[in-house]
Protein backbone atom coordinates (compact mmCIF):
# COMPACT_ATOMS: atom_id res chain seq x y z
CA UNK A 1 0.00 0.00 0.00
CA UNK A 2 2.60 2.50 0.41
CA UNK A 3 3.71 2.45 -3.06
CA UNK A 4 0.31 2.73 -4.22
CA UNK A 5 0.23 5.42 -1.76
CA UNK A 6 3.25 7.62 -3.19
CA UNK A 7 1.92 6.94 -6.81
CA UNK A 8 -1.10 8.64 -6.05
CA UNK A 9 0.81 11.51 -4.09
CA UNK A 10 3.16 11.92 -7.08
CA UNK A 11 0.03 12.41 -9.42
CA UNK A 12 -2.10 14.57 -7.11
CA UNK A 13 1.11 16.86 -7.23
CA UNK A 14 1.82 16.83 -10.75
CA UNK A 15 -2.08 18.15 -11.40
CA UNK A 16 -1.35 20.42 -9.04
CA UNK A 17 2.19 21.47 -11.03
CA UNK A 18 0.02 21.73 -14.67
CA UNK A 19 -3.02 23.68 -12.77
CA UNK A 20 -5.30 21.56 -13.07
CA UNK A 21 -7.33 21.93 -10.01
CA UNK A 22 -7.55 25.49 -10.48
CA UNK A 23 -11.33 27.12 -11.70
CA UNK A 24 -12.90 23.88 -10.44
CA UNK A 25 -16.33 24.54 -9.34
CA UNK A 26 -16.66 25.07 -5.61
CA UNK A 27 -13.07 26.63 -5.61
CA UNK A 28 -12.38 28.68 -2.35
CA UNK A 29 -15.72 27.73 -0.73
CA UNK A 30 -15.63 25.61 2.55
CA UNK A 31 -16.61 22.12 1.52
CA UNK A 32 -19.65 21.12 2.94
CA UNK A 33 -18.70 17.41 4.50
CA UNK A 34 -21.68 15.08 5.68
CA UNK A 35 -21.78 14.34 9.74
CA UNK A 36 -21.16 10.52 9.37
CA UNK A 37 -19.65 10.46 13.15
CA UNK A 38 -22.58 8.15 14.26
CA UNK A 39 -21.90 5.61 11.46
CA UNK A 40 -19.32 3.07 12.57
CA UNK A 41 -16.02 3.37 10.95
CA UNK A 42 -16.25 0.48 8.91
CA UNK A 43 -19.98 1.15 7.67
CA UNK A 44 -19.32 4.41 6.38
CA UNK A 45 -18.29 3.69 2.98
CA UNK A 46 -20.96 1.98 2.44
CA UNK A 47 -23.74 4.06 3.41
CA UNK A 48 -21.67 7.06 1.51
CA UNK A 49 -21.96 4.69 -1.80
CA UNK A 50 -25.77 4.02 -0.77
CA UNK A 51 -26.55 7.76 -0.26
CA UNK A 52 -24.83 8.58 -3.76
CA UNK A 53 -26.86 6.08 -5.37
CA UNK A 54 -29.82 7.43 -4.22
CA UNK A 55 -31.23 5.09 -1.16
CA UNK A 56 -31.91 5.42 2.09
CA UNK A 57 -31.37 3.95 5.24
CA UNK A 58 -34.22 1.68 6.24
CA UNK A 59 -35.22 4.03 9.43
CA UNK A 60 -35.57 6.71 6.72
CA UNK A 61 -37.29 4.61 4.60
CA UNK A 62 -40.06 3.72 7.47
CA UNK A 63 -40.05 7.61 8.03
CA UNK A 64 -41.05 8.28 4.22
CA UNK A 65 -43.92 5.51 4.47
CA UNK A 66 -45.07 6.66 7.52
CA UNK A 67 -45.29 10.75 5.79
CA UNK A 68 -46.77 9.38 2.70
CA UNK A 69 -49.57 7.08 4.70
CA UNK A 70 -49.99 10.62 6.68
CA UNK A 71 -50.98 12.28 3.32
CA UNK A 72 -53.01 9.23 2.05
CA UNK A 73 -54.62 9.53 5.32
CA UNK A 74 -55.44 13.44 4.69
CA UNK A 75 -57.35 12.31 1.19
CA UNK A 76 -59.64 9.80 2.33
CA UNK A 77 -63.00 10.19 4.34
CA UNK A 78 -62.83 8.83 7.95
CA UNK A 79 -65.72 6.47 7.25
CA UNK A 80 -64.68 4.88 4.13
CA UNK A 81 -63.33 1.32 5.23
CA UNK A 82 -59.30 2.04 3.35
CA UNK A 83 -59.25 4.51 6.19
CA UNK A 84 -59.08 2.26 9.02
CA UNK A 85 -56.46 0.06 7.16
CA UNK A 86 -54.12 2.63 6.79
CA UNK A 87 -54.69 3.89 10.33
CA UNK A 88 -53.61 0.67 11.15
CA UNK A 89 -50.67 0.71 9.31
CA UNK A 90 -49.67 4.19 10.27
CA UNK A 91 -50.17 3.49 13.72
CA UNK A 92 -47.68 -0.04 13.53
CA UNK A 93 -44.93 2.13 11.79
CA UNK A 94 -44.98 4.15 14.22
CA UNK A 95 -44.80 1.25 16.92
CA UNK A 96 -41.76 0.19 14.47
CA UNK A 97 -40.17 3.61 14.56
CA UNK A 98 -40.27 3.95 18.43
CA UNK A 99 -39.05 0.93 19.22
CA UNK A 100 -35.94 1.69 17.22
CA UNK A 101 -35.33 4.64 19.38
CA UNK A 102 -36.45 7.18 17.21
CA UNK A 103 -39.32 10.46 17.52
CA UNK A 104 -42.14 10.07 16.22
CA UNK A 105 -43.25 13.89 16.30
CA UNK A 106 -42.53 14.39 12.84
CA UNK A 107 -45.42 12.25 12.66
CA UNK A 108 -48.50 14.57 13.94
CA UNK A 109 -46.26 18.20 13.34
CA UNK A 110 -46.11 20.20 10.36
CA UNK A 111 -42.67 18.59 10.03
CA UNK A 112 -44.19 15.69 8.18
CA UNK A 113 -44.53 17.65 4.63
CA UNK A 114 -41.24 19.66 5.01
CA UNK A 115 -39.72 16.38 5.22
CA UNK A 116 -41.37 14.59 2.85
CA UNK A 117 -40.21 17.70 0.30
CA UNK A 118 -36.54 17.68 1.66
CA UNK A 119 -36.66 13.48 0.62
CA UNK A 120 -38.57 13.87 -2.44
CA UNK A 121 -36.35 16.10 -3.77
CA UNK A 122 -33.34 14.33 -2.95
Amino acid sequence: MWLLDQWAERYILDAQKKGEFENLPGSGEPMILDDDSHIPVELRAGYRLLKNAGCLPPELEQRKEAIQLLDLLKSIQRDDPQYQEVSRRLSLLELKLRQAGLSTDFIRSEYAEKLLHKINDN
